[in-house]
């Protein structure tokens, strides 16, 4: 079973790694030196469970966004997702690939003659199955 962490190793974690992002890294063993030059911690034992979380949140920020670290990188990230426009949409709408029935009920609404609708057929040729488009 793992151990529970404390609110102060939890806490401290976070500061220092908005505090001091661009030293820290994935080793356990650097982060743990980095602490102890940038923070005055009373014991080796705290140090070492600090610099180990901290160790587990720098994994995670390589990852994704981490609830309650606020960086400066990730915020840019986050903006940068945000105000991407892609050059083609995913969404294609000049050729849409529907089924037998689809078309059928496609028709019973009306809507059989909508510009880029393409019927697909199945075909099987030695067990194997095989799609053909008509458009």
């Amino acid at each position: 079973m793992g151990r529970v962490r404390t609110k102060t190793v939890k806490k401290s974690s976070r500061v220092v790694i908005e505090r001091y992002y661009s030293k820290m890294t994935l080793d356990f063993h650097t982060n743990k030196k980095i602490l102890e030059e940038v923070a005055i911690i009373p014991s080796k034992r705290l140090r070492n469970k600090i610099a180990g979380f901290s160790t587990h949140l720098m994994k995670r920020i390589q990852k994704g966004p981490v609830r309650g670290i606020s960086l400066k990188l990730q915020e840019e990230e986050r903006e940068r997702r945000m105000d991407f426009v892609p050059e083609e949409s995913a969404i294609k709408v000049d050729r849409i690939e529907v089924d037998k029935e689809t078309i059928e009920m496609l028709a019973m609404l009306g809507m059989a003659e909508l510009p880029g609708v393409v019927v697909k057929e199945e075909c099987f040729k030695d067990g194997l199955r095989f799609m053909v488009f008509y458009g």
